[in-house]
């Protein structure tokens, strides 16, 4: 079976400037091969994420490392702007991401699994969820007009995998250099390969998609499961 991607409007809803880069860029880069529009919305700043000698101005410096990471990708860029550790699935945090998915218009949003290990991440994917729904209805009004319909939804990877069954895999073994160079665009963030609550970010990606690989066969994978809520289920 092999997915195709042309005519699609991709969406990965993130919580951080780097989690694209490890659950679902090649992903992305297969998208934007097929011909669809991809784009990333991170929702929060990133001003936390200090290595032990801290950056000055952190969050600008990660929004400038996020660019350039989007850049290579070739997708658009869409900011939340939350802070850290503040991402909750509210009324207000609702009303900003239906606005980027209103100006975006995804065919299908991919989203962090409802229990993977960081509060941002399990919040950025009930918030994603919520408004997979509420950005195709008038009653929820914003700037821009509303969807003509819902995205489908896919659920991504777990960072390292904990706790996630697979529904499938997409094979992104022509993807994984890319990958690669996107990550090493988040500088900051590869300074804390050596802190006790941090992983090496560019070991978990490639043993990750090295074991997704594995399982599916090919030399490397991104994992996702496909929800099933009604509307946002899409025959592919």
């Amino acid at each position: 079976m092999r997915l195709d991607f042309s005519g699609e409007r991709v969406l990965a809803v993130v919580a951080h400037p780097d989690d694209a880069e490890v659950l679902c860029a090649g992903t992305l880069a297969r998208a934007r091969h097929d011909g669809a529009a991809i784009g990333i919305c991170v929702l929060c700043r990133g001003d936390r994420g200090q290595p032990a000698r801290p950056i000055a101005n952190l969050a600008a410096v990660r929004h400038r490392e996020m660019a350039a990471a989007a850049k290579l990708l070739g997708a658009v860029l869409l900011r939340g702007e939350f802070g850290d550790g503040q991402l909750v699935d509210s009324p207000a945090q609702r009303k900003k991401l239906i606005e980027l998915y209103r100006r975006f218009r995804p065919t299908l949003v991919l989203a962090h699994w409802k229990e993977d290990y960081h509060a941002d991440h399990r919040a950025a994917g009930a918030l994603a969820e919520a408004t997979s729904w509420f950005c195709a209805s008038a009653g929820h009004r914003t700037r821009a007009a509303p969807m003509e319909g819902q995205p489908a939804l896919w659920w991504m990877d777990t960072m390292n995998m904990t706790g996630f069954e697979p529904g499938f895999f997409v094979d992104v073994s022509d993807q994984i250099d890319l990958k690669r160079h996107m990550l090493a665009c988040h500088r900051s963030q590869l300074r804390r390969s050596g802190d006790g609550d941090f992983a090496p970010l560019e070991d978990l990606m490639i043993r990750q998609a090295q074991a997704r690989g594995a399982q599916a066969g090919v030399a490397a994978a991104e994992a996702f499961r496909l929800h099933l809520a009604w509307k946002r289920a899409r025959a592919w």
